[in-house]
């Protein structure tokens, strides 16, 4: 009987000693620390970046604090897009990792394809998720984007690879709607071929 009972405690513990680190892991990615931005940090610098045109701003970034946590990085820059069906995307920006000093150039291109028209050009604020070196996120990036834009319309869409999540947030000037399915290629220098 003894036996049995020291069976169970050391089942529990064990059982215990593995939720922990899990416990702790999900904590640390709500938990500020000095690797990452809050959401204020975020807001303000955003806000500085898009201007008077960010009226739905802190609502978006609330919005991605809620579903993602506090960033490690963010980018700031802009891009030109157009669909027909199949779309294409261009980009440049700058990178900003919170544990890291001065930025990184930053380009990205990419296609698409689904039930999506129109074009548009847009300034993009990308928050990043567990990128701790510039050299992470020169990687293709997927992600599924439904869009409206108008005239001054604010969007955001998730693009994951592995750990690493991107979470553009752009402020649009143009007419596109519609739903497409692609990816983002981030490189350290301008293509043409998006692929």
């Amino acid at each position: 009987m003894t036996h049995d009972l020291s069976r169970r405690a050391l089942t529990l513990g064990l059982a215990a000693s593995a939720l922990v680190p899990a416990a702790a892991h999900a904590q640390a990615n709500r938990q500020p620390d000095d690797n990452t931005y809050s959401q204020d940090e975020i807001i303000a610098a955003g806000q500085r970046f898009f201007g008077a045109g960010a009226a739905g701003l802190a609502t978006v970034v609330e919005r991605v604090f809620e579903d993602l946590g506090r960033p490690t990085g963010y980018i700031q820059g802009d891009e030109g897009s157009g669909a027909a069906g199949v779309g294409l995307r261009y980009g440049r920006g700058q990178l900003r990792l919170k544990n890291r000093g001065g930025t990184t150039r930053v380009y990205w291109q990419g296609p698409s394809i689904g039930l999506d028209t129109g074009g548009n050009a847009a300034k993009v604020f990308t928050l990043c998720y567990n990128l701790m070196t510039p050299e992470q996120i020169f990687e293709r990036y997927g992600g599924v984007e439904g869009s409206a834009y108008f005239v001054g319309g604010v969007g955001v869409n998730y693009q994951r690879r592995e750990e690493v999540t991107l979470a553009p947030i752009r402020l649009g000037v143009g007419l596109r709607l519609g739903a497409s399915v692609g990816y983002l290629h981030y490189t350290r220098r301008r293509r043409v071929v998006p692929f």
